[in-house]
C-alpha cells in the first residue's frame, strides 16, 4: 500500500508538472489578452490540451495516493512538482538551467528523500469524526482568513506574497485531507456515497480557493517569498492534519535531526531556485 502511495504521488507530481509546462507553452504562443478571447485561442492549441490532461491526471493520481497512504507521506512528495516542472519546461520553452540551478534541484530531491526516510510516516485511517473535523476546519479556514487580511493590510510586496502563499498552502493541505476522506467513501461505498458526503464538496471549494490564493500570491510579490511558503507550508500543515485527523505518526527522538536537515535542504533548494532561475515564475506560476 505504501509503495502504491509513493508511486501515485510521484506520478501525480510529474503529471502536474507536465500540465503546468504545456499550459505555459500554449499561453506563450498567444497574444496578450484575457477572458474568453484567451480561452478560445488556447483550445485550438494541442499543447493546452496536453496540459489539461496533465492536471486531470495529477488529480487522479493524488486521490489514488491518498487512498493508499498517509497524508504525511503523500503531500510532501508533491514537492517534486517543482523540479519536475523545471526539467520539463526548460527544454520545452527552449531555455537552459545553470549549474547552480541543478544543485538547487538536487538539494530539493535529496532533502525530501532524507526527510521522508527519517520521518517514516505511517497510518491507515481514512475517516475522521466530526469532533475532529470541526476544530480542524475552524483553525485552517481561520488561518487562511487571517493570512488574507494580513496580506491586504500589508505594504510590503514580500510580506503580501508570503502571507497569500501561506494561505494557499493551508488550503492545499485541507483540500488533500478532504479529498482523502471523500475518495475513501468512493472506494468503499461507491459513487452515491461519494456524491452525498460533505467532504466531496468541501475539497472542491477549498481546491478552487487555494488556486485563487496562489495566483494572487504570485501577482502580489516576488517568487522568493511565495514559493518557499507554499512548498514548506503545504508539507508541514499536511503532516499536522494527518496526525490530528487520521492518527498518522512520524518518528521522533534523534530522528528529528535528519528530518530537520532534510527540511533545511529543501528550503535552501527552493529559495536558491527562485534566485538563480529567472524564468521560474513563468514555469510554475
Amino acid at each position: 500500500m505504501i509503495e502504491l502511495a509513493v508511486l501515485f504521488a510521484v506520478l501525480g507530481a510529474a503529471s502536474n508538472a507536465v500540465g503546468t509546462a504545456f499550459q505555459r507553452k500554449a499561453a506563450s504562443t498567444v497574444a496578450q489578452g484575457g477572458g474568453l478571447r484567451l480561452l478560445r485561442a488556447l483550445v485550438r492549441r494541442p499543447a493546452w490540451w496536453i496540459g489539461i490532461a496533465g492536471v486531470v491526471g495529477a488529480a487522479l493520481c493524488q486521490a489514488l495516493a491518498l487512498v493508499n497512504g498517509p497524508m504525511a507521506l503523500v503531500q510532501p512528495l508533491f514537492m517534486l512538482e517543482l523540479p519536475f516542472a523545471l526539467l520539463i519546461a526548460v527544454p520545452l520553452l527552449h531555455r537552459r538551467l545553470s549549474a547552480a540551478a541543478w544543485w538547487a534541484v538536487a538539494a530539493v530531491v535529496a532533502g525530501l528523500a532524507l526527510l521522508l526516510i527519517a520521518a517514516a510516516p505511517s497510518g491507515n485511517r481514512h475517516q475522521a469524526s466530526m469532533e475532529r473535523w470541526i476544530p480542524v476546519l475552524v483553525l485552517t479556514l481561520g488561518a487562511m482568513a487571517v493570512a488574507v487580511v494580513l496580506a491586504r493590510s500589508a505594504s510590503s510586496p514580500l510580506f503580501r506574497a508570503a502571507a497569500l502563499a501561506t494561505a494557499a498552502a493551508v488550503g492545499n493541505a485541507l483540500t488533500a485531507a478532504l479529498l482523502k476522506s471523500a475518495t475513501d467513501r468512493l472506494a468503499d461505498d461507491g459513487l452515491p456515497a461519494f456524491l452525498t458526503t460533505w467532504q466531496t464538496y468541501g475539497f472542491a471549494l477549498t481546491g478552487v480557493a487555494s488556486v485563487l490564493l496562489l495566483e494572487n500570491a504570485l501577482q502580489a510579490g516576488p517568487l522568493v517569498a511565495s514559493q518557499p511558503a507554499l512548498t514548506i507550508g503545504d508539507a508541514a500543515v499536511s503532516l499536522v492534519l494527518g496526525v490530528a485527523l487520521f492518527d498518522e505518526t512520524v518518528r521522533a527522538g534523534w530522528w528529528l535531526v535528519p528530518e530537520a536537515i532534510g527540511a533545511l535542504l529543501i528550503l535552501w533548494g527552493v529559495v536558491r531556485l527562485t534566485r538563480v532561475v529567472p524564468q521560474l515564475a513563468d514555469v510554475v506560476g
